[in-house]
């Protein structure tokens, strides 16, 4: 392990002490970095933006707006096409309430995977409540991937809409994206990717990839909690009707008529979330000097030893794939998940149990629940001793 990753561990003052933490992929902790631009942004430099005259108002909307070219750079788009959101979960809503209900109608169909977070799902659900269109579900291959070849066989004319995860969320299986555009595509169907895990380990280009919509949450990349963005094409955009109403996202209002601003900023009504947005640019300032590379390649690396280390043992069954992504799923024999992460927490080590908003996974699985760990740019070969010595005295208190 290099001392530069050691290092790193100073910058987050939020596992100062030793705490050992190992639920990334629920949310990062915060570098010291990011938490002095939000600090400053709410205290010093604090003001409204796009309203002011005086000046204060108008260097916040200078820095608001680079904010959104900040975003634009680090998923390699362009400004205008993205929309801030409070996350992934809410631009997911966005798609669906605004494209979905102007597009979509009974007779067309969607297509999710089994490993879908909830936030892929319950929206479509939802939509298919309003339409009438249907959804179908992609399978997994034996090691936890999205099967994409059953996806090209499940694929018809009538397929309107592809929506899977880039990283998932337990499994830490990777989408090769690229291929599911292209089969999309050819579908005559748009690909919306749920990029909340890989944001924050795989660096991104929207024409590489050629999706048509791609959302994330900030705090899952060392960003405030609060905001995200969905990233979507500029003739997409264009075309798609508002949401919310309210301030900011209008052209003119009259009692009998109002007509709405461009696309990005007729999504955003209201009060933008200035703070957070100054966060979230300072998190990309911060781990694109990192490097995506680095970040992708330090977790695989984390992710493998705990998973040689786990597998070493006759009472822990594994999830996923051996080259997972920074995340670790994995089963104690005779243990429920919450009954290690209770006894996990008395020794310093914070894991996830629960579906992780993933219980048509779980289903799939066969299990209730799994264990969860997941790394970060701050975590070491220390977090994966000490969670192991959990392990054992875990084994140790149920025999």
């Amino acid at each position: 392990m290099s001392t530069a990753i050691l290092a790193l561990k100073d910058e987050f003052p939020g596992i100062a002490g030793g705490w050992h933490y190992l639920d990334t992929a629920a949310t990062a902790q915060k570098p010291q970095a990011v938490i002095d631009a939000t600090v400053n942004a709410l205290g010093r430099d604090y003001a409204t933006v796009h309203r002011g005259v005086y000046a204060r108002s108008a260097e916040m909307t200078l820095a608001f707006e680079a904010a959104r070219r900040r975003t634009a750079a680090f998923l390699g788009g362009a400004e205008e096409e993205i929309v801030f959101t409070r996350g992934a979960t809410e631009a997911i809503n966005l798609v669906a309430q605004t494209w979905g209900v102007e597009n979509l109608k009974a007779g067309d169909r969607i297509l999710l995977s089994t490993l879908e977070h909830h936030s892929n799902i319950v929206p479509w659900q939802m939509l298919r409540e309003r339409t009438g269109v249907a959804i179908d579900v992609c399978p997994l291959t034996a090691d936890g991937r999205i099967d994409v070849d059953e996806a090209e066989r499940i694929l018809t004319p009538a397929h309107k809409l592809v929506a899977l995860a880039h990283v998932s969320n337990v499994l830490g299986s990777v989408l090769d994206v690229r291929r599911a555009a292209d089969l999309a595509h050819a579908a005559g169907a748009l690909l919306l990717v749920d990029g909340c895990q890989a944001a924050p380990r795989i660096a991104l280009d929207m024409a590489a990839l050629d999706c048509d919509f791609y959302v994330f949450s900030a705090h899952k990349l060392y960003g405030p909690t609060g905001i995200g963005a969905l990233w979507a094409r500029k003739a997409i955009l264009d075309a798609m009707p508002p949401w919310h109403g309210g301030g900011a996202m209008i052209d003119r209002v009259t009692f009998e008529k109002s007509t709405y601003a461009p696309a990005p900023q007729r999504f955003e009504a209201g009060t933008p979330m200035i703070v957070e947005a100054l966060g979230m640019a300072a998190a990309m300032d911060w781990l694109s000097g990192i490097g995506l590379a680095r970040a992708e390649q330090h977790e695989r690396d984390l992710a493998a030893r705990l998973r040689a280390e786990l597998g070493k043992r006759n009472d822990v069954t594994l999830f996923g794939p051996e080259d997972s992504v920074g995340i670790v799923s994995f089963a104690l024999d005779g243990v429920h998940p919450h009954d290690l992460g209770t006894i996990l927490d008395e020794e310093g080590v914070a894991i996830r149990a629960g579906h992780h908003c993933a219980q048509p996974l779980m289903d799939h699985l066969g299990v209730p629940a799994t264990a969860r760990a997941s790394f970060g740019l701050y975590s070491d070969d220390n977090d994966i001793e000490a969670l192991l010595k959990g392990i054992e005295r875990t084994r140790r208190i149920f025999g």
